[in-house]
Parts: C-alpha cells; sequence; structure tokens
C-alpha cells in the first residue's frame, strides 16, 4: 500500500486499520469526523484517497466560511433605496458627443495597454442538452460560429480599431490580454477548444485560462456530505470566486506586471456581448470610479432580474435578487422619470480597476459570507437536500468606494444563452435572431439591401466581428448591395 503522503508521525501499520491519528483530530476540532465514518468498510486504495482528499481542504478557510455564511442568515440588512439619478448613464441622456469623446479615450487606454478581459466560463451548457463548456456552442447564425468565437473576433477587431486610431505602425503588436475562468468541470475542454481552432486568431500567449475553486456541500448542520465514502461532495465556489482565484493563482500580479489598470469582465453566454467596449472603458474612466456596470432598464415589475440598488443612506451600489424585493418596491414608479424606481437590471457587463480588484479579493477572503442555496447534492445516500456556497461576481459592489451605471438597450447588447431550445426565453433562437435583427439593421443604415423567403422577423443577415464591431465602417461593404437573409457578411 503507498504511504499516506503529507501526514507527520502517522505508522503505516495503523493507517490500515484506523484513520490518521493528526488528521482525524484536526477534523474533530472542526466537527467534521464523520468524513471517516466508513473507514472500515473502504479498500486500501480507497483509504488512501480519502486521506488525500481530505488533505487536500484547506480546512480552517472552509470552517470560517460555514460559520461566517450560516451566522449571516437572516440578520437584518440596511433599507434599500434606488440608486441616484447622477450615478447613471442613460441611453436618452447621452449625447453623440460624449459617445465619441468615450470612445476615443478608451481606445486610447487600450492601445496603451491598460485593458484585459476578464471572461466568466465556469458553468457547461446542462441547461442546453449539452455537456460541453457553455461558450463551446453554436446558436445556430449562418457562420456556425461558437460563443467563444464571436468573443474572440470582437477583441481582435477591437485591437485594429485602436491601433488605427492611433498609429497604424503598432497594429500587429497591440494586444488585449484575455483571462479565462473555467471550471474543474470545463477546464480541459476549454483548453483543448482554443487550441483546435488556433485561439480564433488570437495569439495562444495573450490568453490566460485558470479554474476557479470548489467548496464542500454541507448538510443544514454545517457537516460535509459524502459524494461516496471517500469523497467529499463538492460545487464550484459561484462566478463570485473569480476573485479568490485570481488572488490564489497570483495572476492580480501578473496584470500589474503587464500594465493592465481595468479589467472588462463578463458573462459568457451573452450573444450580443461587446467584449472590450471602448466606449464603456472611456465613461470608466472619465467618471474615475473603482467600478462599473453595464444594465438594462426592467422590461416589467415582475421581471425575474437582480436590479442595482443603494444600500442605506448614502451607502454603496449592490445588487438584490428579484426574490428580495417585494412587490410593492418592485412596482413603485419614480414620478420625476415614469420609470420603476428600482429599474437597473444586473447583466454581468461589469468594469473594474485593478486597484479594487485586489480590495474585493482581501475584503471577500476577510469576511468570508457566502450565499448558501438550499440544492439536491449527490451523496452516499442518493441525492439528498444540503446547502452549496457560493460567491457572486456582483459581491464585489458593496466593497466599492465609488460606483456608476451606464445603461445599454437588450436589442444591442444583451442576448442571453441560458436555456434550450422549446423554453419560453433566453435560447440560442432567440439570440440568434436578436443578433440577425441588430445585424440587418446595421446593413440597412450602411446603405444595404436585404432580400428574403422567410419574414423578415425570422431571419436576417450576420455581420462578421471581424468586419465590424458595434455597426461601423459598414459603408463600403454594404452601400447598394443586395444580401439574401440568412447569411454572413464578412470581408
Amino acid at each position: 500500500m503507498r504511504e499516506p503522503q503529507g501526514v507527520v508521525g502517522i505508522e503505516s501499520n495503523n493507517y490500515a486499520t484506523s484513520p490518521p491519528q493528526a488528521l482525524l483530530e484536526r477534523l474533530k476540532d472542526y466537527g467534521q469526523e464523520d468524513a471517516f465514518a466508513l473507514w472500515d468498510e473502504l479498500s486500501p486504495e480507497e483509504r488512501d484517497l480519502l486521506v488525500k482528499e481530505i488533505e487536500n481542504l484547506d480546512l480552517p478557510r472552509i470552517d470560517r466560511i460555514i460559520r461566517c455564511s450560516v451566522q449571516s442568515q437572516g440578520l437584518p440588512a440596511a433599507a434599500i433605496e434606488p440608486v441616484p439619478e447622477s450615478s447613471v448613464s442613460t441611453v436618452e441622456e447621452r449625447t453623440l458627443e460624449q459617445r465619441e469623446r468615450w470612445w476615443k479615450m478608451g481606445l486610447k487606454a487600450i492601445s496603451d495597454g491598460k485593458l484585459a478581459v476578464l471572461l466568466l466560463s465556469g458553468g457547461q451548457g446542462t441547461r442546453l442538452g449539452s455537456s460541453d463548456p457553455k461558450g463551446c456552442f453554436n446558436i445556430g447564425l449562418p457562420s456556425g460560429k461558437s460563443l467563444f468565437q464571436l468573443q474572440a473576433e470582437r477583441i481582435l477587431c477591437v485591437q485594429r480599431l485602436a491601433a488605427q486610431a492611433t498609429s497604424e505602425a503598432s497594429a500587429g503588436s497591440m494586444q488585449i490580454h484575455w483571462y479565462i475562468m473555467t471550471s474543474p468541470f470545463t477546464d480541459d475542454a476549454t483548453r483543448k477548444f482554443f487550441e483546435s481552432h488556433k485561439f480564433f486568431g488570437l495569439e495562444a500567449d495573450q490568453v490566460t485560462f485558470f479554474q476557479q475553486g470548489t467548496i464542500p456541500c454541507v448538510s443544514k448542520d454545517g457537516r460535509f456530505i459524502m459524494e461516496t465514502p471517500y469523497k467529499v461532495s463538492k460545487a464550484p465556489d459561484g462566478n463570485g470566486g473569480v476573485y479568490s482565484a485570481l488572488k490564489s493563482s497570483r495572476l492580480l500580479e501578473d496584470m500589474a506586471t503587464r500594465g493592465i489598470k481595468y479589467l472588462d469582465c463578463y458573462g459568457v453566454d451573452n450573444a450580443l456581448v461587446r467584449v472590450a467596449d471602448p466606449t464603456f472603458l472611456g465613461y470608466f474612466i472619465d467618471k474615475g470610479v473603482a467600478a462599473a456596470a453595464k444594465v438594462v432598464r426592467k422590461a416589467y415589475p415582475q421581471e425575474k432580474v437582480g436590479v442595482f440598488v443603494r444600500r442605506g443612506k448614502g451607502g454603496p451600489l449592490t445588487v438584490v435578487e428579484y426574490s428580495e424585493l417585494d412587490s410593492s418596491l418592485a412596482s413603485a414608479i419614480n414620478q420625476q422619470t415614469g420609470r420603476l424606481r428600482f429599474c437597473w437590471s444586473n447583466v454581468c457587463l461589469h468594469m473594474f480597476s485593478l486597484d479594487f480588484l485586489n480590495q474585493v479579493a482581501n475584503g471577500l477572503e476577510k469576511d468570508s459570507i457566502y450565499h448558501l442555496a438550499e440544492k439536491k447534492i449527490p451523496s452516499i445516500h442518493g441525492h439528498t437536500m444540503g446547502l452549496k456556497l457560493e460567491q457572486f461576481i456582483f459581491d464585489a459592489f458593496p466593497y466599492a468606494p465609488s460606483t456608476a451605471l451606464f445603461e445599454v438597450t437588450r436589442e444591442e447588447e444583451f442576448a442571453p444563452v441560458k436555456n434550450a431550445n422549446g423554453s419560453n426565453f433566453d435560447t440560442p433562437d432567440s439570440a440568434r435572431l436578436l443578433v440577425l435583427r441588430l445585424h440587418s439593421r446595421w446593413v440597412v443604415a450602411a446603405g444595404g439591401f436585404l432580400t428574403h423567403s422567410v419574414p423578415l422577423y425570422a431571419t436576417g443577415v450576420e455581420v462578421s466581428p471581424l468586419c465590424s464591431y458595434a455597426g461601423e465602417n459598414l459603408e463600403a461593404i454594404c452601400r447598394g448591395r443586395t444580401f439574401h437573409a440568412p447569411c454572413e457578411i464578412s470581408f
């Protein structure tokens, strides 16, 4: 039998009959000794696996997270107030002059190498009927491109625009670094997908993959749930795990070394995401804030979306889930603007300064408060009800000394891909139509014509991100030309 690794002062002969004493004592310190309950029934190999499993857990940290998270449940929170108007740039109030100024400011910062892109891509496409990483999904566009490819090509396009805006000479050397957070379930498949597609035209060394952490699932009394007699049941620590993952993998230091000052952070499952958006970056720099978020206007009072609020008088902006907003607050109207008082939906499109990300990683680790989700957990007794512990990307906002919101329209920037075709909303089909409709409007605005053999509301054209980032520079390709929908327009 192999020697147990890393357990000091344990004789291998009594290791066969009873659990390593030092490890058992450590588990008892944290009330988790039940992890060894089925020791007598395990084979030598299984005992070895269980010992390694427990040794690899950071027990003091996990215990602190469980205790702090359970204790914070039900604590009174400060009353919520609407986001002040001064914190939001709305679509209708934004002038052409502002948009152009922010676009140029953003392109300048990008050409100076100050922006990196941070992709949250830990999820599998389970609800889409696929075990592949969500980013590998092809939503059925004429080009057949995956979400990963659409996003990579938008980065290539912004690099080119930034190089052209500053000096033609630097066009080849200007790179936006892309940090991609995977999970243990998607990491290998994501890396292989990028490699097999030659990184979609990006340089391999401008893409960095890193994994979010996992955390044990626990019973309601805080004890580890065992998935098998020799394996603790674990789950990814939520998209907010990005902060501790960036810190533990020393990528915050890597960013500083590269001269990166700003991080554009987004979720993988949005087919219209404007990755590395120069206008949003220019707005962020102009406002001088620590954090910013793109928001869309809530479609109707009971829409199941999290919204930005202010927590307490003069307090920080933060996100509350739709389940936390009672129906009278959700329906309340702001008499001055005619909008809902709580109308700014969070769509996981964020901008952070690198300095702020360092603060958040330290603050979240110190406070150790995770969200508890009651879920069915795989266990030795079949699926059992237990708690998953997660952090969310928006958990950063309460730490921000200043936050600005930037309204965008759904039709231009939000096409979520969450549910399988046949569901009522957020499907590959609904996202594909949003892309085709937007791009059809671009082509017509650039002087092009469309023909179609099915009704236009059910089809459209796709503009390759390599041709145009947001509808610009299409006149030379489109003016006076007729395109038969559906088709892809590329160089």
